[in-house]
């Protein structure tokens, strides 16, 4: 009798961080090293950017990374300079983007790896038909030998390579993010320091590894039972990272592995307190189902608060409250009413404040989780096929039009 076997096997923790190690040292992933790189070209070249507007030209990983971290920082900041992404392939929605600003006093920071990106040239070409764009206003994003930074070299305009081994959704800490960031006055150093305080924990096996590889193996050995994955974001400033982490989850995760088994991690994005209002009551009374992250802030640098003098509108335990107190004590109820049921499994991220530390070390905290979670299903965690098989059929009826 002969035997073979292609059994799907989880493995031991320390083989999934041998691996991650492995992706990390031999640089076959890149996304690893970001932390430490030299920021000194970057720095030098926004500061040298005098625009009022810089406005980003790109889709998906190439403007989810910046605006998440941009709209999280904006609530409690201010910026000279004034951070619009352009995005979307709607008419509409493109001009209504645009009148907001004086063109000629705009910067575009063009990006796409691969060059090609089709909502990206689309862009880039209406936008030169209404301004020129030259090397006065505009800086480039791609891959070393791409057509988009042939224009650039062709037409001297300033670009930054990216790295072949940085996918896009992983890409938040190269160029993609760092030079937008920069030219409107965020401290990416800070952001460097954030990430990389994360980076030398988890591989130092230090305070990060243990709860993001649990938390890794939890969800891979109780996938069938809990495919769907809710982040409850308490904060409006965390919309958009909130939609960061459905395409770094959906586009890493969503794959076919070794064993050809379709593989189905879900994401939910939410925000609380205004989804406590629709979602919650699906996530308390619906199917067992999903898992929840409740991610909150401690202090969101705003005192105002709710006054002592209004009218004889009942609710007088919210007198004299501040707006961030009583924003933490809804997703503290919400919190509890969840715990209560006591077969609902969540996790509860806080952060300590609204600054570019915080913000870094929460995104790098989920690019090691999608990481050690694709090892642990034995997936490649990094490409897009089934992304790429609609491009290509976009393209092919275009070119036959």
């Amino acid at each position: 009798m002969k035997y073979c076997k292609n059994f799907y096997q989880i493995k031991a923790n320390d083989e999934i961080f041998s691996k991650l190690k492995a992706e990390r040292e031999t640089a076959e992933v890149g996304y690893y090293q970001l932390p430490y790189q030299d920021l000194t070209q970057i720095k030098n070249h926004a500061k040298s950017v005098t625009k009022s507007h810089i406005v980003v030209v790109g889709i998906g990983g190439s403007s989810l990374g910046a605006k998440a971290i941009y709209e999280f920082l904006l609530l409690s900041n201010s910026y000279q300079k004034d951070l619009l992404f352009l995005e979307t392939t709607a008419p509409l929605e493109i001009n209504h983007c645009l009148k907001k600003i004086d063109l000629n006093d705009a910067h575009f920071v063009v990006i796409s790896k691969s060059g090609n990106t089709i909502e990206t040239i689309s862009l880039f070409k209406y936008l030169d038909g209404l301004v020129k764009i030259d090397k006065s206003n505009c800086t480039i994003i791609s891959q070393k030998n791409s057509k988009l930074t042939d224009f650039a070299n062709a037409n001297n305009i300033k670009s930054f390579a990216l790295a072949e081994n940085i996918g896009g959704r992983f890409s938040v800490f190269s160029e993609v993010g760092l030079v937008p960031l920069a030219m409107v006055g965020v401290d990416i150093e800070n952001l460097l320091n954030g990430a990389k305080r994360v980076a030398e924990s988890f591989f130092e096996k230090g305070d990060y590894y243990q709860p993001i590889i649990e938390k890794a193996r939890f969800l891979v050995e109780n996938k069938h039972r809990f495919n769907i994955n809710a982040i409850f974001s308490y904060c409006t400033s965390l919309e958009s990272f909130n939609k960061w982490y459905v395409q770094l989850w959906a586009e890493s995760l969503g794959k076919i592995n070794i064993n050809r088994t379709r593989q189905a991690f879900t994401p939910i994005a939410l925000i609380g307190p205004v989804d406590q209002h629709s979602f919650l009551q699906l996530i308390i009374d619906g199917v067992r189902d999903k898992t929840v992250t409740f991610i909150k802030i401690d202090d969101l640098k705003d005192n105002t608060k709710i006054p002592n003098s209004t009218p004889d509108l009942g609710l007088d335990y919210v007198d004299g409250l501040s707006f961030d107190q009583l924003l933490n004590a809804q997703a503290d109820a919400t919190i509890a009413a969840v715990k209560a049921q006591k077969d609902i499994p969540y996790d509860v991220v806080t952060i300590s404040t609204a600054d570019e530390y915080n913000i870094a070390k929460l995104m790098f905290i989920y690019q090691l989780l999608v990481s050690a979670i694709g090892q642990f299903l034995q997936i490649n965690t990094y490409d897009q096929p089934g992304v790429e098989h609609g491009k290509q059929i976009l393209a092919k009826q275009l070119k036959e039009k």
